[in-house]
Formats: C-alpha cells, sequence, structure tokens
C-alpha cells in the first residue's frame, strides 16, 4: 500500500507516464490477453541494410545489420553487445554502445 500511495504522490507532483510508454503498456496488455504470453522481441528494432557507426578511440567502427545479425569486419555476430566487447574490451552493451539504447530523457520527448 506504501508503494501504491508513494507513486502516487510522485504521479502528482511529475506527471504521469508518457503517451509513448501508455501505448507500449496497452499493446503489451492487449498481447497477453490473447494468449496469455508476453513475447520479447528477439530481434533488434533496426532495419536489415541499416549502418551503425561509432567512433572509438580515434577509430570508425561500421556495423551493418544483416537478416540473421550484425555483421562486422567481415564477421557475423548475433549481438551488438558481442561487437562492443570485441571494440573496447570490456562488457559495454552493445545498443547503448551504439546509441540505440534509449535514455530516460529521450524516452518522454
Amino acid at each position: 500500500m506504501m508503494r501504491a500511495i508513494a507513486y502516487r504522490i510522485q504521479e502528482i507532483a511529475f506527471g504521469g507516464l508518457s503517451k509513448a510508454t501508455l501505448r507500449r503498456l496497452a499493446t503489451l496488455a492487449a498481447e497477453f490477453a490473447c494468449d496469455g504470453r508476453i513475447a520479447t522481441p528477439a530481434k533488434p528494432r533496426v532495419k536489415p541494410g541499416a549502418r551503425l557507426l561509432r567512433e572509438w578511440h580515434g577509430r570508425t567502427h561500421a556495423v551493418v545489420v544483416t537478416e540473421d545479425g550484425f555483421e562486422f569486419e567481415g564477421k557475423l555476430y548475433r549481438s551488438l553487445t558481442s561487437i562492443a566487447r570485441e571494440i573496447t574490451g570490456a562488457g559495454w552493451s552493445g545498443p547503448r554502445f551504439f546509441g540505440l539504447a534509449k535514455t530516460a530523457d529521450s524516452a518522454e520527448r
């Protein structure tokens, strides 16, 4: 009960969910009502053929989105995260590294 009250106070003070979030929740609810499940998107929302560019330490890296995954330097990868790890040597989120992950500020717009 305390969480619900706290959420309502925040909602009044700062506004409710964005229209995009409300639409997404409505879509998920309708999907759940149909078959009792919600399928998670297995593929990225970037269309095949798109090129993702990222400059890292003075070098530009290009990734091409394919039907089966991602092509980077002539090799096929299943995830952007594995490419980001190869480029940086660290455990980056692939979508975030290539600028695909939305931040809280851009989701509100």
